[in-house]
């Protein structure tokens, strides 16, 4: 894969459609809930380069690595924790034409 710069931003070329693929080290980047998995997939993938560098002595990739890693892990906390508030959220419902008028009524007062 070819890594393009966009903006300062790293996007690397031949996904499918050619679309291609933000650098996950973006702080604007707002990962997609449905591309969870794919985001997984990256995590994954640095571990096992962090640890394929660590074997063969580049010391200079790990850093790098080792940031882009701390930086999936934190996408993916965000989408765990949007998850966990969006099942959180409470349905207070509507109120009943009758809560509605008494509100009123008792509001402006008896009439005279």
């Amino acid at each position: 894969m070819a890594a393009l710069a966009e903006f300062g931003h790293e996007l690397w070329a031949g996904d499918e459609g050619g679309a291609g693929q933000a650098c996950v080290r973006c702080s604007l980047l707002r990962p997609d809930p449905a591309q969870r998995a794919r985001l997984a997939e990256i995590r994954d993938n640095l571990i096992a380069r962090i640890t394929e560098a660590e074997q063969e002595g580049w010391l200079g990739e790990i850093e790098g690595l080792q940031v882009s890693l701390a930086s999936a892990e934190e996408k993916l906390a965000q989408l765990d924790a949007e998850q966990v508030r969006q099942r959180q959220v409470v349905d207070l419902g509507m109120p009943r034409f009758s809560q509605i008028a008494t509100r009123i009524s008792t509001a402006r007062g008896p009439s005279s």
